[in-house]
């Protein structure tokens, strides 16, 4: 397809972080480009907190494409400007903005979402990460006709994706991005045929009515390491977090950041008062005791000088005399 095509549907286009910044690449891979981006407005990033854009920003500049940041899109202009690009459908895909009933009623087949989860499993802001955390053994993409609830849409067509033990949280990600582009690429193509032949578009799916979960937003609290829990759920929770906002803790008085965990002695319950210390060092981590099993940390960063990741040779040859068995993590 492409924009001359008068056949072709016009397909406006709205995300914001990577994971949508590699659906859209994969649509205008497949010739399908948008007749204009919506991305949040550029936010302020690293130690001089300058405004920087995000990743499908930076993706729809290069590529020429018109895009628009507005903050909200719940004043009396935003119909409207959405509206003079006469879409025949938005793709919606982790914008981070609310829809509201306006804009949903502008393009001519309303408004697909690429959701990361098999709903109604996880709905809401992070259903990679819950689903991850929760120990899930599989997830999912829905291609979802969004309507004014959370994620309450009938869907158009859903794909599996295996979550794997110990799986870095990008590599999940990834998957499931490029299953979510494929599924898309294969429902914006039965819009097209319709808008062609004059014809009714695909019907979706109503969703279960058991089995939600709100998947909430990340926030800080999320982030604290709390070795009361088991050693696999702690492990799931650094894994799960690793890419965006890392598990932290502090070490003999020095913050650090949990980039990979893992369970090991999953049957060992904790001796009392060793909850929460280091158990052990070696070429493979540092072992901390949880209230059932060790957790075994692969690869860490210490806050602050250089910031390295740290893997256990890193650990023993350069940290050793400060993760001594029975040293307080907390």
């Amino acid at each position: 397809m492409t924009q001359a095509d008068s056949n072709n549907l016009r397909m406006a286009f709205a995300g914001s972080p990577q994971f949508a910044d590699i659906v859209l690449n994969n649509l205008i891979a497949a010739g399908i480009l948008p007749v204009v981006v919506y991305t949040q407005p550029d936010r302020p990033q690293g130690r001089g907190r300058r405004l920087r854009p995000n990743p499908v920003k930076l993706s729809a500049t290069a590529a020429q494409f018109p895009v628009e940041q507005p903050v909200t899109l719940r004043n009396a202009d935003a119909a409207s400007r959405l509206a003079s690009y006469v879409p025949d459908i938005l793709v919606v895909v982790a914008y981070g903005l609310i829809l509201p009933a306006p804009i949903l009623d502008v393009p001519r087949f309303g408004c697909l979402n690429v959701h990361a989860s098999s709903l109604p499993r996880w709905r809401g802001a992070a259903p990679i990460e819950r689903a991850y955390m929760a120990g899930d053994e599989k997830t999912g993409t829905c291609i979802m006709q969004m309507d004014e609830g959370l994620d309450t849409g009938p869907v158009y067509k859903h794909s599996e994706v295996a979550i794997k033990n110990h799986q870095e949280i990008e590599a999940l990600e990834l998957k499931l991005a490029e299953v979510g582009s494929r599924d898309l690429i294969a429902v914006l193509e039965e819009f097209r045929l319709a808008k062609a032949t004059n014809s009714a578009p695909p019907t979706p799916a109503a969703q279960r009515k058991i089995g939600a979960n709100y998947a909430r937003k990340l926030t800080s609290e999320d982030r604290v390491l709390d070795c009361h829990q088991s050693a696999l759920q702690v492990a799931r929770k650094i894994n799960a977090l690793a890419a965006r906002m890392p598990v932290r803790c502090r070490i003999a008085g020095k913050s650090a950041q949990l980039l990979a965990g893992e369970e090991v002695d999953a049957s060992t319950p904790a001796a009392a008062g060793t909850v929460g210390s280091i158990s052990s060092l070696s070429r493979e981590g540092v072992t901390i005791q949880c209230a059932t099993g060790r957790l075994l940390i692969t690869r860490l960063k210490f806050e602050g000088g250089k910031g390295a990741v740290l893997d256990g040779t890193h650990l023993l040859n350069g940290f050793r005399q400060i993760l001594t068995p029975g040293t307080t993590v907390s």
